[in-house]
């Protein structure tokens, strides 16, 4: 049976190493791959090649971009006396969709998890307090997502930068305990931003 080739069960596990692909669904879609035309899984392969090479990290915010400083970063539209600090692009773009937020995005790759050994140093965030310190923002947004590590990592983050003498407020929790922005709608992304609090 083709399932039990080593190239077949090396594709299945590359599939389920994306979030929320199991077994089974993996096995779909390796299966719908080996059975399109050729040159439909040859352009599949060469569009995820492609991307890759193409789209790195922002140097200024670290997110993904294909241009240097990302198109946010580099936008005189955008309001630079603000910053939105959130766990990975994910949550950069779900606020991008709700069209509420012009400011600026700063991503940390990750959240404080002492149990998985992720501390300050693990997520980069001397760039970030860099940024602070350099930028001129007078108001940081903490958007971490609403679970104990994303909790912890805006307390730590809250105290870091309010000895900075910035102003730091945190999303209104409309998204839910152990959600992430990602799985927020539009509108209570929008009302989590506007009924922001300072953090203490």
């Amino acid at each position: 049976m083709f399932t039990q080739s080593p190239s077949v069960e090396r594709l299945v596990n590359a599939f389920r190493r994306l979030p929320g692909v199991g077994r089974k669904t993996a096995e779909r879609y390796v299966l719908h791959l080996l059975t399109m035309p050729a040159e439909e899984s040859v352009a599949f392969s060469e569009a995820v090649r492609e991307a890759r090479e193409k789209i790195s990290w922002c140097p200024q915010c670290q997110n993904l971009t294909d241009v240097t400083p990302c198109s946010i970063c580099a936008d005189p539209r955008r309001d630079k006396t603000v910053l939105c600090v959130v766990e990975r692009p994910a949550g950069a773009i779900a606020l991008e969709k709700g069209g509420s937020y012009r400011g600026l995005y700063h991503v940390l790759h990750g959240v404080l998890n002492p149990l998985d050994g992720i501390g300050p140093e693990d997520l980069h965030l001397d760039a970030l307090f860099k940024r602070v310190e350099t930028e001129g923002f007078c108001e940081v947004i903490i958007a971490t997502n609403a679970t104990a590590e994303g909790e912890v990592t805006a307390l730590y983050l809250a105290r870091r930068l309010g000895a900075l003498g910035i102003r730091v407020t945190r999303i209104a929790h409309g998204v839910p305990m152990g959600g992430g922005l990602e799985f927020a709608d539009d509108q209570t992304l929008a009302r989590a931003l506007d009924g922001r609090s300072p953090i203490a």
